[in-house]
């Protein structure tokens, strides 16, 4: 059974080059190309497709408003095609929030040939899409701006932040995931690195949205700078992120080698350097996304001496990068996402500073 593919894009010219590259996998078809929602709309009552890639900024609706009605009243698998900009990026990050499982960026310069040297890597979204778990909408916390009533302890001990590392990884349907995290965490907590893969550019734009959101403070890390407690560091799209020392201190180290298991930033990339440089004193946790990177850096971590938490396939969009951690046996604990922030806290307030050991 082929997977059915609905394309939704204003451009005649995005349109053709995503049948052209749909239509050479031997797994999938183009049921139908849209120019504009309306038309999309009668279409998917037509075709009743698997996935859907949705241009996010259109004529007569545009793509938000179109994908806010569609996970509402017909919740299914979309991708976003989105523009290499900071408006593009913007608009991308609130289309993952309403519920879009992934997004494609059209290329700067020649449209077409761009495109098509992204066969793999569209056909490869579209394949995991078709496979994620689709919830309908709902309002998280973060919407309103507040966190659940008083249930997360409070990480009060100041030698507890200056010791410990909270070290996180994500893809498919980790920028909700890393949100949903986030914004439970103490203004006191322990510092954060994070790993998401992602582009260059939208870093900068998810940074700055969970930056607004939270109690702590969150920027795309720029390498060199002192990690902090209360402040979390995410990967830039351009370079993997790595923890490294300065004297006494943990500092951000970025590396714009080659990518690791075809990603650039990779989670194995950090997490083995948390291994190196924090040890017993780094906190794991890996969340929902394709494929197995992050696996053996988490392995490597638990060796040094890390507790290390995963996402359970429950509340997963994709298991693939947890299931892959735990079935090589580097975690510890294996929780719904909802759980895990109070059980990283727990164990940090039980597990970190010699006061609280002694």
């Amino acid at each position: 059974m082929k997977i059915k593919v609905l394309i939704v894009d204003d451009s005649a010219l995005i349109r053709s080059v995503m049948s052209e590259i749909i239509g050479s996998q031997p797994d999938m078809e183009v049921v139908g190309v849209a120019p504009d929602p309306l038309v999309a709309r009668e279409m998917i009552k037509q075709t009743n497709p698997d996935v859907l890639t949705l241009d996010v900024e259109m004529p007569k609706m545009d793509g938000l408003d179109f994908l806010e009605r569609l996970m509402r009243l017909r919740p299914m698998p979309v991708i976003m095609v989105s523009s290499l900009t900071e408006r593009g990026s913007e608009i991308t990050m609130r289309a993952l929030e309403l519920g879009a499982i992934d997004f494609i960026t059209k290329p700067k310069l020649s449209i077409q040939s761009g495109m098509l040297e992204y066969t793999e890597l569209i056909a490869d979204k579209i394949r995991i899409a078709s496979k994620a778990k689709i919830r309908p909408r709902t309002l998280h916390a973060a919407e309103t701006h507040s966190t659940p009533s008083g249930a997360l302890p409070m990480v009060r001990n100041p030698l507890t932040s200056s010791e410990k590392l909270i070290i996180i990884g994500a893809s498919t349907g980790g920028t909700e995931a890393i949100k949903n995290f986030l914004v439970q965490m103490p203004s006191d907590c322990p510092g954060i690195l994070i790993t998401q893969h992602m582009p260059e550019g939208f870093t900068r734009s998810f940074a700055k949205r969970l930056d607004g959101l939270c109690k702590i403070a969150v920027s795309e890390a720029s390498g060199g700078e002192r990690v902090l407690p209360g402040h979390a560091y995410i990967a830039p799209g351009h370079s993997h992120l790595l923890l490294a020392r300065s004297g006494a201190n943990y500092v951000t180290q970025l590396d714009d080698g080659p990518p690791v298991n075809r990603h650039r930033p990779s989670v194995d990339v950090l997490f083995k350097s948390a291994a190196t440089y924090a040890g017993k004193n780094a906190v794991g946790v890996i969340l929902t996304g394709m494929g197995k990177d992050g696996a053996v850096g988490m392995l490597e971590m638990k060796n040094a001496g890390a507790y290390n938490f995963a996402q359970d396939e429950a509340s997963c969009v994709v298991f693939g990068m947890p299931r892959e951690a735990i079935t090589i046996g580097a975690t510890h604990e294996v929780a719904a996402l909802n759980e895990l922030p109070s059980k990283v806290l727990h164990y940090l307030a039980l597990h970190g500073s010699r006061a609280l050991r002694v």
